[in-house]
């Protein structure tokens, strides 16, 4: 892990996986192919891209059953608090609908309406993610949503990790399908025999995952793409070096294109954490993937200044911010730009992640710069509804009529004026 100054700081910023030519072409066959042959299409896929035969596609209610049955007693109330940690934050993002009279009788006002349906992708791969369904299906679910089917790549078994299908089942998804990659983005966004085409579709994946939501955006919806994943650390003095260390390295355990940076005006911290890391690389189990991260993308920026610190910070725009100061909320109104702020030396990213109730799907690559975590508002959309008096169209025709003059569309001022001539 590198030390170095503001001044020898070159960007952060990462350019996005764009996938090969040849993954891109893959991609847009795949998709061809199930919007072609649906259920057949997805189960050729799976056995190709998974290593299993399926029978069936969807989740069984038993195999649900066996899932809980199979998950230790104090796990599923940990699962069920984190659960309703999430669903309280959310709960006070609700947009209601508003409308507005005025004195002439116009009434304006925006209503607001749930998704008719939305697909959850949860990643499968080398870890299981029952964070990704809470973080994807709550919001969703206190926004209204009334169908959330979720897909998930199998594993060789054919068989979906005990702890998704258990974080499924407390949050009553009962559409649940056994399909990852590129062939799943399609089946969400065109449908098969067995799968419901949705409105939108959310949740992180592979380069080939990721390749697939571009493709279909437009015809549905999407959240974002995802990069790797970030952290930077914020810290003077009054911060211990092997809390930092783990918490940079929670991160860099994810991918080894993850970043991982420490932004402190402390030579001498900077130092410790140094040493630190590497100390903590030793033994743990994600070593390879950690230390990859670390030596390609973890950095340590020493500053002249806090206000340079500060400035560093706002450029880098990351995921996970920490601040771990004396005073952590002196600097908050100073943060401009990042994802998801944790303040104090006892809010460690990992607290976000799982438990206290804020989304962790947050925006990478310094697009916390003009983008923000996933929330209820992802899930609705927004009409505007106006309803305009007697008296204001008397009163405004003229006005409008000559608006759209001004743009060259005739059609429009006389829609105006006709009403404003017989409505005298």
């Amino acid at each position: 892990m590198k030390i170095i100054s503001k001044s020898d700081l070159v960007s952060l910023k990462r350019s996005v996986d764009q996938g090969t030519e040849a993954q891109r072409k893959s991609v847009q066959s795949i998709i061809e192919q199930v919007k072609l042959h649906g259920d057949r299409a997805v189960k050729e896929y799976t056995e190709r891209f998974d290593k299993t035969a399926l029978d069936s596609l969807q989740v069984t209610r038993e195999e649900f059953e066996k899932a809980y049955e199979a998950m230790d007693g104090e796990f599923v109330e940990i699962l069920q608090e984190a659960a309703d940690n999430i669903r309280t934050f959310h709960e006070k993002q609700i947009s209601h609908s508003w409308f507005d009279t005025s004195i002439d009788g116009t009434i304006l006002g925006q209503k607001i309406t749930p998704l008719d349906a939305v697909g959850v992708y949860v990643p499968g791969g080398t870890a299981t993610y029952p964070s990704s369904v809470f973080m994807n299906v709550i919001p969703a679910q206190v926004a209204g949503v009334e169908k959330i089917v979720m897909v998930t790549p199998p594993g060789e078994d054919g068989k979906i990790p005990d702890g998704v299908l258990l974080a499924a089942h407390i949050l009553g998804v009962e559409n649940v399908y056994k399909v990852g990659g590129a062939q799943a983005i399609a089946a969400l966004a065109y449908g098969t025999e067995t799968i419901s085409a949705v409105d939108k579709i959310t949740g992180p994946g592979n380069v080939f995952v990721a390749l697939a939501k571009r493709e279909v955006f437009g015809d549905v919806d999407i959240d974002m793409i995802a990069g790797p994943s970030e952290i930077t650390v914020l810290a003077d003095d009054t911060a211990l070096a092997p809390e930092i260390a783990a918490d940079l390295l929670s991160q860099a355990e994810h991918d080894a294109r993850s970043s991982s940076v420490l932004v402190t005006a402390s030579e001498d911290l900077a130092e410790k954490v140094q040493t630190e890391v590497h100390h903590q690389l030793e033994d743990l189990p994600r070593a390879d993937i950690a230390r990859q991260s670390v030596e390609d993308y973890g950095m340590i920026i020493v500053c002249d200044t806090w206000d340079e610190a500060i400035e560093t910070v706002n450029d880098i725009a990351p995921e996970h911010l920490e601040i771990i100061t004396s005073d952590p909320f002196q600097h908050l109104g100073k943060i401009k730009h990042a994802g998801a702020i944790f303040l104090g030396p006892y809010s460690s990213e990992p607290v976000g992640d799982y438990f206290a109730g804020p989304n962790h799907v947050l925006p990478t690559n310094g697009t916390a710069r003009f983008s923000s975590p996933l929330t209820v508002d992802d899930f609705v959309k927004k009409s505007s509804v106006i309803s305009y008096s007697r008296e204001a169209l008397q009163t405004n025709a003229d006005k409008i009529a000559r608006f759209a003059r001004l743009e060259g569309l005739e059609a429009h001022a006389r829609a105006v004026e006709s009403r404003k001539e017989r409505w005298k």
